[in-house]
């Protein structure tokens, strides 16, 4: 594990379903995800995409690594399938900052085979925590 920099952002990930930060530096973020049972959507061990989406997901917000940074939207595309058992690899990279809070990041995850999913995400520092508006907000 290559930890350059400390994560500053979504402390409480389960590393069991969104993966383990295995390098970390300014900019840039890899995580490995090990497929478990559970996340099989079918009797023959196809793992439901939403899995793969949310290690991919939080590889891009540990690249920004802000303390506040969500996901405004993605553009992803699953390129093959994944069974329960393999081993994922999620690279991430910080390819544009915006103006102000707005950060693109381009994410590829790869199994033993090649790319399963790649895909952009467009992320924003928040100035507050997303629910703190809400509870003001009285919703």
């Amino acid at each position: 594990m290559r930890l350059t920099v400390e994560p500053r952002t979504h402390q409480g990930i389960d590393p069991h379903w969104c993966g383990t930060p295995v390098d970390l530096r300014a900019g840039t973020a890899e995580v490995e995800l090990l497929t478990r049972p559970e996340m099989a959507a079918d009797e023959r061990g196809l793992v439901h995409g939403g899995f793969v989406f949310g290690l991919a997901d939080y590889a891009a917000m540990l690249a920004v690594n802000e303390p506040l940074v969500v996901l405004q939207a993605a553009q992803v595309e699953f390129v093959r399938p994944v069974r329960v058992g393999e081993s994922l690899h999620a690279a991430a990279v910080v390819v544009s900052e915006g103006e102000g809070p707005f950060h693109k990041v381009q994410c590829t995850v790869r199994n033993e085979r090649g790319p399963v999913m790649q895909g952009v995400f467009d992320c924003v520092v928040t100035r507050r925590h997303v629910l703190e508006r809400r509870e003001e907000a009285g919703a």
